[in-house]
């Protein structure tokens, strides 16, 4: 093993408890509501991290009865997913949707 992993290695690894992914996401979707492109594209990041992190994009996409490439369409920087695919996204990964 490694001595030392990189970033994108660890991330994925705390990634894999769901608080920890909880956490993350919660975090990507307030800093996506200052409006901007790039700090909307965090959202879109962080969905994509925790899929990979439990268990890959492809895994979700069949999950969320999605199409593979079209959810890494979706999950890139010019996605652009519907509150549907969003909600499938959200119930796929076993989590829940909360405004407070």
């Amino acid at each position: 093993m490694k001595k030392n992993k990189n970033y994108q290695e660890w991330l994925l690894e705390k990634l894999k408890d769901h608080d920890e992914a909880v956490a993350y996401l919660n975090a990507a979707l307030e800093e996506s509501l200052k409006g901007d492109e790039e700090s909307q594209y965090l959202f879109l990041t962080a969905l994509k991290n925790v899929a990979e992190a439990q268990g890959g994009v492809g895994n979700l996409a069949r999950k969320a009865k999605l199409g593979r490439e079209s959810l890494y369409k979706t999950l890139s920087k010019k996605g652009n997913p519907t509150w549907h695919t969003l909600v499938s996204l959200v119930m796929a990964l076993g989590l829940n949707l909360r405004l407070s």
